[in-house]
Order: structure tokens, then sequence, then C-alpha cells
């Protein structure tokens, strides 16, 4: 029952889809107010069949329908029921499902938040979207179809891959990867909307770059919260190892980070606007290659858990949209050239430039250079050993030496120029004016570094680092404070006021500030953990006290904890003045081909300064000699404070200022160079 409903469900999503797709073309091509209707209709209708569809996997899931062919590939009756729910993301038909069921949600957002405002655009927009919808229910009600029917079906399943068992991160982190990876196929729609309506206006870019800051929140925190998992579950003490799936959710995260900074520039300046459209269509293009990499099983990885078939229809559609992409540049371009020219010259505009050096606008430049260089090295090194198998017959890899290479520099050039562009106005400025509005970041920047110095962090990669997260923390922060400080001598306000009047106004701006203390937060972090990281293993006795850097460790013992889905053997660590810490070896008994294998759960005391990790690594039989790692790692914890830092900003610049109009007022193109 659930099987033919389920597909029934599926069936009428690809029909919506489709209907959808040819109903937004002959709006837009056409200016047909039923075609019109019945594209958005057709929207919603395939919304509301996939969010069902979902729903219906996971009542399939909770009852234990083993006749559904996902329930019998991932279902168990001993699974604890939030393991239960979340199996729906477990493995590939199930994943693929849920890509449509978000997909489902984006949708029907998209349409209600768009409404009636923007007619020469969404019907395009709905149109590429539906477009991309077809794939995706096609995909769900074929080759990756969950609910096909088992005819003898089995009593019992085999339960989820133990590592998705093993920490309840994996409850919150695919969830936010895929809201991401999904969501940039709204901005992708938007973009190509633009192109295929031949105009792209100002006020078109405010929804645009708002609905790529949306995935782009979540895709960070998705980031975020898999380093978590990584140092929370795999037992080796550390969040980043350039894995090819850990790069997969990095690639879009830097060209997205690109895109809403370059967007910035095309509002205000009208300028560089085809390098805009480009970035929000490759971060579209490189989230279909992460999820390619992570469920189409062509790259060896602990995050990859499924071998399938799918690749090969996967980078068929990767190449139909690259394709697709590539042709509508090059075709509708120059539309959008010869509407900016007209307006330039109905309005007496000359345009905006980049002249100067000493700008903003060159600051984004040169950071959307820095981007841009950052992903094709991530992504040449993550892609080589795969090219190099398939062309060469020769397997490679590429491993932390390649990456941290490169990285290092990069990433600190990101956070040199993230400190500058703040503190430079747009447009021109004299050398002396620039300098002085340096020169303080550059005082704090100092402090930091000297900090370092004083405290025993000498080394000079952290030292550097250090004195360049102050130096563009404070010139954020002087972004929050210049605006109160002029409003206070203008308008005589005390200082609590001042700021609730000028932080309402542009919490656009104020945001991506509060985001950008997110992402210093983590490099912070991880300058001080990566630099300043100590390791030893022990090799204990019941009874045993040890010596690891200013801790007296003792083993106190070892036991076994039985749940109805797995086994845990637990040892016992006592710290003096810090208290007992229990690290496990969990033996899950459904899991597949993993059941049985030992999953090694370490145990952490984190504090605001410092982490002190513990990961069993061999422990005998009879429960009495236990070999453990122990890792000191100093500020580790900063590079989780990120995430909700991150969230935060991103969720203040979402908000409208007060005193928006722009849903009742005609947007101004973008060669009027508006600052919308």
């Amino acid at each position: 029952m659930i099987s033919m409903l389920g597909r029934g469900l599926v069936l009428a999503a690809l029909f919506f889809a489709a209907t959808g797709c040819f109903a937004g073309f002959w709006a837009g091509s056409r200016r047909n107010q039923r075609a019109w209707e019945w594209a958005r209709n057709s929207a919603y209708g395939f919304s509301a069949s996939m969010i069902l569809a979902n729903l219906a996997m996971v009542y399939a899931l909770l009852v234990r329908d083993f006749s559904v062919s996902y329930v019998a590939e991932v279902g168990s009756t001993t699974t604890p029921l939030w393991l239960t729910i979340v199996s729906l993301w477990a493995s590939l038909n199930g994943s693929i499902l849920f890509w449509g069921g978000i997909l489902g949600v984006y949708t029907a957002l998209t349409v209600y938040s768009l409404g009636d405002r923007y007619r020469e655009y969404t019907p395009w927009a709905l149109h590429v979207l539906m477009g991309i919808s077809i794939f995706f229910a096609f995909l769900v009600a074929s080759i990756a179809n969950p609910f096909a029917p088992i005819a003898n079906p089995p009593l019992e399943g085999p339960g989820p891959n133990p590592l998705l068992q093993n920490h309840w991160l994996m409850a919150v982190h695919p969830p936010m990867l895929y809201l991401g990876y999904v969501g940039m196929s709204v901005p992708f729609s938007l973009i190509c909307a633009a192109l295929l309506a031949g105009r792209l206006e100002a006020g078109w870019m405010v929804p645009v770059r708002r609905w790529m800051l949306v995935p782009w929140m979540f895709l960070s925190i998705g980031i975020v919260l898999g380093g978590w998992w990584s140092y929370a579950v795999l037992g080796w003490g550390g969040a980043w190892a350039w894995d090819p799936v850990e790069n997969a959710s990095f690639h879009p995260w830097l060209t997205g980070t690109a895109f809403i900074h370059s967007a910035m520039v095309l509002q205000r300046k009208g300028k560089l606007r085809d390098w805009t459209l480009v970035l929000g269509m490759s971060t579209f293009l490189l989230t279909l290659l992460g999820t390619f990499m992570t469920r189409s099983g062509v790259f060896n990885s602990v995050h990859s858990f499924t071998q399938s078939d799918i690749g090969p229809v996967f980078l068929a559609f990767i190449a139909i949209v690259f394709v697709y992409s590539i042709v509508l540049l090059a075709l509708r371009s120059h539309v959008l050239d010869e509407e900016a020219r007209l307006t330039d010259a109905r309005l007496g505009h000359r345009g905006s430039s980049l002249a100067s050096v000493l700008s903003r606008d060159t600051a984004i430049l040169l950071q959307n250079a820095a981007f841009g260089a950052f992903t094709f090295m991530v992504l040449l090194g993550t892609v080589y050993p795969l090219l190099a198998e398939a062309l060469q017959d020769r397997r490679i890899s590429v491993g932390e030496p390649y990456f941290d290479r490169f990285a290092l520099p990069l990433g600190l050039m990101l956070v040199f120029l993230m400190g500058i562009g703040p503190s430079l106005p747009w447009g021109r400025s004299a050398p002396e004016t620039a300098m002085k509005r340096l020169v303080p970041s550059l005082a704090v920047g100092t402090l930091f570094a000297v900090v370092a110095l004083v405290t025993g962090y000498n080394k000079p990669m952290t030292v550097l680092a250090l004195f360049l997260v102050g130096f563009a923390l404070w010139g954020n922060l002087f972004e929050f404070i210049e605006p109160v400080t002029q409003r206070m001598r203008a308008r005589k306000e005390g200082p609590g006021v001042a700021a609730i009047k000028v932080w309402g106004k542009a919490r656009r701006r104020f945001g991506g500030h509060i985001a950008h203390y997110g992402v210093l937060c983590a490099v912070f972090g991880l300058a001080m953990s990566k630099g300043y990281r100590h390791e030893q293993e022990l090799n204990l006795n019941t009874g045993e006290v040890a010596q690891f850097l200013d801790y007296e460790i003792t083993f106190a013992g070892a036991r076994d904890d039985s749940e109805t889905h797995r086994i845990s053997s637990v040892a016992r660590f006592e710290v003096a003045g810090l208290g007992a810490f229990e690290p496990k070896v969990n033996t899950y008994t459904s899991g597949g081909r993993m059941a049985g294998q030992p999953i090694f759960t370490p145990a952490v005391h984190s504090t605001p300064t410092y982490d002190l990790y513990f990961s069993i690594l061999q422990i005998s039989q009879d429960k009495t000699n236990v070999i453990v790692r122990l890792i000191y790692e100093p500020y580790q914890v900063w590079v989780w404070f990120a995430a909700p830092i991150i969230a935060l900003g991103t969720l203040i610049a979402l908000l409208p200022p007060r005193s928006s109009r722009a849903s009742s007022v005609k947007p101004a193109p973008v060669g009027e160079g508006s600052r919308s």
C-alpha cells in the first residue's frame, strides 16, 4: 500500500514538474496569464507531491514496512526512533527522495515569496526550476526508486550504516548540507530568468542575492557541523582532512561567498555583471558535482555511504546544465549589455568604474580573484586522482600537503581582504584617507600578534594569522561603530538610541559583518588548534597512572554496555582536577556490511581555551589493558562557534530594512548603478 502511494506521489510530482516547466516557458515567451497561473499551480503541486512522498517514506520506516525496498535496505526493528527517522537520508535512494522533498519546499517558498512581482522574470524562473525538478523526480521514479515493492519482505532489515548511528550530529549535519545544496537551484533559476528575459534590474538582484544567502547559510552550518562530526566520531582529533567529499561541500561555499560579495558591486555600480552571473551558475553546478561525489560512490570516503549505478545519469545531467549555462550566457549576455546601454543613455549616466585602487570595490574584486583561485586549486586536487585513474589507469592520491600549500596563503589573503574591504569607502578615496581608516585595524592586529608572542604562541604562521584576525575584526567592528558615532554627533542622541536607529536601517550590511565574525572565529580556532596541537599514545593497565602535559591520568578500568542496537566497550579515565572521561568502542548489531565492525567514539573535555581529547585505539578482551590517544588542542571549540554566529549574521542580513518599500516600487535597471 505504501509502495503504491509513494510511487503515485512521485509520478504526480514528475507530471507537475513537466507541465510547470512547459507552462513557465509559455508564460515567459508569450506573456500568457493562464500559462503563468498554470505554472504556479504546477509548482505548488510538485512541492506537495514530493513533500508527501517523503512523509510516506518516513511513515514506512517508522512502521517497519519491509515490503518497501528502501525500508528493507536501511530499516531495522532494533534501531531507535530518532535513527529510524534519519534513515531517510542514510542511503542513495532515500537521499535522492530527500533531495526532491527539499526542492519541493524551496519551490513553494520561492513561488510564494515572489508572488505577482517581477512578472517579467518569474515565469522563466519557474521554467528552469521545474526543469531541474523533472530530473530529480525522474530519478526517484526510476533508477533511484525507494518505493519499489518486495514480494517476499524480510522480517528484519540491516539498519543504517553504523557511522550514521554513532552520533546525534547525523540527524542535523546531512539536512543542513542538503538545504545548502538544493537551495542553490533557486538563485540559479533566477539568474537564468534574467538571461531569458533579456533584462537584469537592480531590483531583481535583491531576491537573487537573498536566495543565495539562504542556502549559503545552511551550507556554512553544514560544513562546520561536518567538521564537528568528524572530530567527535572518527577519533583522529581533527575537523578537516581535505577528504574528497568534504571538498565537495567547500567548492560551492567558496563560489557562493564570492557571488554574495560580487552581487554587492553589481547592485551598487552595475559592474562585474557577467562575472557575478557566472559565479551564481557555477555554484549550482558545483552543488550538483558535490551530490555526485557523495552519492555516486566514485570516491572512497568515510562520508560516502553508498555504491550505485546513478553516476552516469548524474554526470549526464551535470553536462546538460553546464552546456545550457554556457549557451545561455553566450546567446543572451549581449542583450543585457544593450539593455544597460539604453538605460544609461536614457538617464544620462556614464556608468561607474572600479578605477580607484583604494576602494571597497577593488577589495571585493581582489577577494573574488582569491576565491576563484581557491576553488580551482581545491577542485583540481579533488578530481585529478579520478581523472588519472579513468584516463591513465593508475591510482594516485592528493593529500593534505598539496592542499595546505596553497590553502594557507590564500586563506590568509582572504582574511586580510575581509579587513580591508569594510575599512575603505565605495568609489574613490585619497591615500591619506585610506591610511587613516586602516591604521586602527593595523594597531589592533599588532596587539593580537603581541599578545600571542607574550603568551607563548610564537610560531610565525600562527602570529601572522592572529594579526590578520585582529586586523579584520576591527575593520568590521568599525563599520558598526562609525555610523553610530556620526548619528550621535548629528542628532545629539545617546549611544543606545543611535545604535538602534542605525542598525535597524542597515540590517543587511551589519548582518554581513556578523557573519564575518563567524568566519574569523573559525580561522582563530584552526590557527591555534593546528599550530599547537599536542598528541601522545599511552598503553595503560587498570589502575595505572600516566602523565600527559600537566594532566595526571588514571585508567580506572573498562566495562561493556548493551543497548538494543549496539554493544559498547567503555574505558574509564580519571583526570585529577577534571573528573572522569569514558571513550567507547561501539559495535553495532545492525548496519549491513559494516555490522560488527568497531566504531571508536572519543570523549572530549571542551572549554573556551582548550580541548582534552581521549580516543581508544585498542582495548584488550579482558578489559584490563587499553591503548589510548590523548590530544590537547587549544581553542578548538572556537571553530564550532562559527556556525551559530554565521547563522545569526545571515538571518539579520535577510531581514529587509525598516524603510524598505521595494515590494511596491518598480525596480531600477542595473545599468543605473542603483544602491539598492
